[in-house]
């Protein structure tokens, strides 16, 4: 006797393919856009000054209709209260089975308290896929 077919909701997902394909200092990224930011430098050693984009691109292979979780933790860096802000984090849906994403932030002021290590991590459906830890670093005066 045949085994019976298993329902769609109880079977194994495929596990997604991920290349981290750089990682450093970017150009600008524009929110909303289908573009990512070009890279300029590869480095996890970050010039802590105004205006600077660091971060990652991945390509996940797949993974479409999949969701992505990223999550930016901060060294500390204070409120208006002065309490260290929670890390950064969010959703995004996988769009396509061959998809390009960038993931990153920029540096605002005061630059002084953004010194330290970031680390940006990316998770699928709960299962981390990427980790990369960016030192920002203060030019000396």
């Amino acid at each position: 006797m045949a085994a019976p077919c298993k329902s769609p909701d109880t079977m194994a997902k495929k596990k997604p393919e991920v290349r981290i394909n750089h990682w450093g200092i970017y150009t600008p990224w524009e929110h909303g856009s289908k573009e990512l930011p070009e890279l300029i430098k590869v480095t996890h050693d970050i010039p802590c000054e105004l205006g600077i984009e660091f971060g990652y691109t991945v390509t996940i292979k797949k993974a479409k209709n999949r969701k992505l979780q990223y999550c930016i933790y901060h060294p500390k860096i204070p409120d208006e209260d002065g309490q260290p802000l929670a890390p950064f984090a969010g959703e995004e849906y996988i769009r396509q089975n061959d998809w390009n994403f960038f993931i990153g932030d920029t540096i605002w002021a005061p630059v002084e308290n953004k010194a330290g290590p970031w680390r940006i991590t990316l998770a699928i459906d709960g299962e981390l896929i990427a980790d990369k830890t960016f030192n920002l670093i203060l030019s000396e005066p």
